[in-house]
């Protein structure tokens, strides 16, 4: 029998005192009792998309509010507006920090496509080109790319992501291809799954091996990584697969009462749900239906009867592509820099909102509104949110090229541009170096100075001043998943070359890094918190809020995490 949840603290009795709110603004947990941690990551969710939608900008709306429901959970919320992503800002780092507690250099997250000198290939090339590659048993490793999204599926084409048997849309972990996966050598060629490439435990496993039951629905199988190294596998986790081909989805109907039995716009590309704007709200409907499910005690599908998770929680894509999104004629993203939206990013914000509000309605049915903390962020912001800044290189820079494609003949072969059947350098608004032989850093770094304009490079990152916040890259002792070279473009720029987005995240600046980040409860006053602070920092928060130790995270332990400041949850360890 698992041990049952700490149970929180008695609600105490505040004596309000007018004459000194210094002293009583920190008291806010001290009147509930948290039995549930709902925590919901709205991808590219802007620290001012929240400003603007719930007190309303000039040209939308009629200057009115237009996410009602985010704008409720305000009032009842601690709103931090200096909340910064993982550096860098990609969805599997950012969603790893917020649920460990570590930055990259310790959970060793970089990217979905990174690379580790200590791993070799996998055995079959991936769905998206990366390998194969060779692995001897106990030999020295080769060094690798790897991989932790659609390319890892059975069969990424498919919303089940191939899963043999499985329902329609529900494939998970069962979707995922072990010889698609890279392999240990020291570990006789195992194959690396998602939850064990990442470093350090998490606040799903703490809260597991409390006897707490844990779910999370998320864009890919491989995101199944929520449950961290050594822990549990989560009791309830699902993965539809982001980037399958687009199909009619019965039963399906958006908050809006948009039918998906059939596909509401069938003239976009339909090879992955993330190339319309419609389309992308009947996949993002699939996971709200599983925390709906969830939230009254059933599984994600509603088969099975379970119990109202201790922890769980969903992402939403349909603002991310709202802001990226070129889908014919119509164009998403924003009409300036204070961060108007565009009628199509409007609608995905006021589609997200409407959902959220479905599930608060839910929990205010099944009388668990006191007791349950609702935590909103982001994996991620978007850059730039300024229209006139995007420039995808080559784009407006003339003869551009990227920092990869500038030092190819130093990468790796699996992560150089020169390899015709590679999966490519891992390169969005930032550029990740990993060399063939990190001797040559100087050479790379002079060749990289020497084309600035060319490149659009805002900052390089090597040496100590890489160092300062990751691992000294190499084999061990040193970190095998650290880069040699970071390089920051300048603000708009990207290395995808695409000219059908207008935005990409991954890199350092603020857009890409200041977040949402919301915290919400009937207990709370109202307040904001201008300060500093990192998503990592929800994950120590959501266990002090359970009566759970933060030092039980591997994170916090290592990085002196600390929870979210001005709220006080009243315990020491």
């Amino acid at each position: 029998m698992r041990k049952s949840l700490p149970i929180l603290f008695s609600i105490a009795t505040l004596l309000i005192s007018t004459c000194a709110p210094a002293q009583d603004r920190d008291h806010d947990w001290e009147r509930s009792q948290i039995r549930h941690v709902l925590l919901i990551s709205i991808d590219g969710m802007h620290a001012v998309d929240f400003l603007n939608c719930s007190h309303g900008i000039a040209g939308v709306n009629n200057g009115a509010p237009y996410c009602p429901n985010l704008a409720a959970l305000g009032t009842i919320g601690v709103n931090y507006v200096g909340a910064s992503t993982s550096k860098p800002s990609d969805s599997f780092p950012g969603l790893m920090a917020i649920v460990t507690g570590a930055t990259p250099r310790t959970m060793g997250v970089y990217y979905d496509v990174s690379y580790d000198r200590s791993l070799d290939g996998p055995a079959v090339m991936t769905g998206n080109g990366n390998g194969p590659g060779t692995c001897t048993p106990g030999a020295a490793p080769t060094g690798f790319t790897t991989e932790y999204e659609e390319g890892i599926d059975i069969d990424q084409t498919k919303v089940n992501g191939g899963a043999p048997g499985a329902a329609l849309t529900d494939g998970g972990v069962a979707s995922i291809d072990p010889n698609k996966l890279p392999r240990d050598p020291k570990a006789g060629c195992a194959p690396v799954y998602p939850w064990n490439f990442v470093r350090v435990n998490t606040i799903f496993g703490v809260i597991s091996n409390a006897g707490g039951y844990t779910a999370w629905s998320d864009k890919h199988p491989a995101y199944s990584s929520v449950a961290g190294h050594g822990g549990p596998p989560l009791d309830d986790f699902y993965g539809p697969e982001i980037n399958s081909n687009v199909v009619g989805l019965p039963g399906v109907t958006t908050v809006s009462g948009i039918s998906c039995a059939t596909v509401p716009d069938p003239t976009s590309d339909l090879t992955a749900w993330t190339n319309s704007f419609q389309n992308i709200q009947c996949y993002d409907t699939l996971k709200v239906n599983a925390i709906l499910h969830e939230i009254d005690g059933w599984n994600h599908l509603g088969t099975m009867k379970t119990r109202t998770p201790t922890i769980f929680g969903v992402n939403f894509q349909a603002v991310s592509v709202g802001q990226k999104l070129i889908e014919s004629t119509t164009k998403g993203g924003y009409l300036d820099a204070a961060g108007t939206p565009t009628a199509s990013l409007l609608s995905e914000i006021e589609f997200a909102d409407e959902a959220i509000g479905q599930m608060v309605d839910r929990i205010k049915d099944r009388g668990l509104e006191e007791s349950t903390l609702i935590i909103i962020t982001a994996k991620h912001g978007q850059s730039p949110i300024d229209p006139n800044l995007y420039d995808a290189v080559p784009g407006k820079t003339k003869n551009g090229m990227s920092p990869a494609t500038l030092i190819a003949s130093l990468l790796p072969m699996s992560e150089s541009p020169a390899n015709p059947n590679g999966i490519g350098p891992t390169e969005d608004d930032v550029s990740l170096l990993w060399l063939q032989n990190s001797a040559n850093t100087a050479s790379a770094v002079s060749a990289l100075e020497s084309n600035l304009k060319t490149a659009g490079i805002g900052q390089i990152f090597y040496g100590p001043s890489l160092a300062i916040n990751y691992d000294v890259p190499g084999l061990p002792p040193n970190d095998p998943r650290t880069p040699d070279i970071i390089v920051t473009p300048n603000v708009g720029v990207t290395y995808t070359g695409s000219a059908a987005k207008l935005e990409e995240h991954g890199g350092f600046s603020h857009d890409d890094t200041n977040v949402m980040l919301l915290l919400s409860n009937p207990a709370f006053r109202p307040h904001t918190v201008y300060t500093s602070v990192g998503t990592n920092q929800v994950a120590p928060t959501i266990l002090r809020a359970l009566g759970l130790d933060p030092s039980q995270l591997d994170g916090v332990r290592l990085e002196g995490t600390s929870v979210l400041p001005d709220v006080n949850l009243n315990f020491s360890w």
